[in-house]
């Protein structure tokens, strides 16, 4: 039950030399006549997905630093291609880290360096789910080449993200109002609305099923790899606020 405001506290006189410090400022409960209802919205969406991301690590090793850098950096052009052939379908194409590190002798008293390994790191980002297993495959069928993803997500800005806190927000709204017709009330006013947490779920590893539509992209090469066939993993956004009204005095 809401207890009845406390009296505020009357300032206490400060010690000569110093202001005087305000009274604490009353807990914001109900009144008889005026009380509170405190309620959670929350709301959960199942949505597509928009982007799909794949992460790409490019390798080279030789025991010649110079042609282990020199393979490196033909397999990574080579990858730089075949993803940019794809135009308008990728979204982004980022070039995350680069190495390049001697693999020394397990014995022996001086550093002998046995081999240097090369790694690349990219990351592509696709709105256009019809490529993607195609992408996927032929990046897969490359030389020293790991693919790891799909990973499905939303952009920030997706209207999934404002859909949910305005099914939120009328969550709340309709648990207040039965919070108050149980007591034969009726809600008076809104005094406070506050998001506690409005963003999805973690990006999701890849599924399979089959691809949508077709692609305006000029297809595979006459001896490559049959496509994998990938489905875009459904997304799930959360959104909770915390809402507070006021309502007419029950009838008890």
């Amino acid at each position: 039950m809401n207890q009845p405001d406390q009296p505020a506290q009357p300032a206490q006189p400060a010690p000569p030399g110093r202001p005087p410090q305000p009274a604490a400022a009353p807990v914001p409960y109900g009144t008889p006549d005026a009380p509170r209802v405190a309620v959670l919205g929350e709301a959960r969406l199942e949505v597509d997905p928009e982007i799909a991301r794949l992460t790409i690590t490019v390798s080279a090793r030789g025991t010649d630093r110079r042609a282990a850098l020199e393979d490196l950096t033909r397999r990574n052009n080579h990858v730089l291609d075949l993803v940019k052939s794809y135009g308008e379908a990728v979204e982004k194409l980022e070039t995350g880290s680069f190495s390049i590190t001697p693999e020394l002798a397990p014995k022996g008293r001086h550093e002998r360096v046995r081999a240097h390994h090369g790694r690349v790191h990219l990351t592509v980002t696709l709105a256009d789910f019809t490529v993607l297993g195609e992408l996927t495959t032929r990046l897969a069928d490359l030389e020293l080449t790991r693919v790891d993803g799909p990973r499905w997500g939303l952009r920030p800005d997706s209207p999934a993200h404002g859909r949910a806190r305005q099914q939120a927000v009328r969550e709340a709204v309709r648990r207040a109002r039965e919070y108050a017709g149980a007591l034969g009330a009726r809600l008076v006013a809104l005094t406070e609305l506050a998001d506690l947490e409005a963003d999805q779920g973690p990006l999701q590893p890849v599924a399979v099923a089959s691809p949508r539509g077709r692609s305006a992209y000029r297809g595979p090469e006459p001896d490559a790899v049959a496509a994998l066939d990938l489905e875009p993993q459904r997304q799930t956004v959360y959104a909770h606020v915390n809402a507070r009204f006021t309502m007419t005095p029950p009838e008890l």
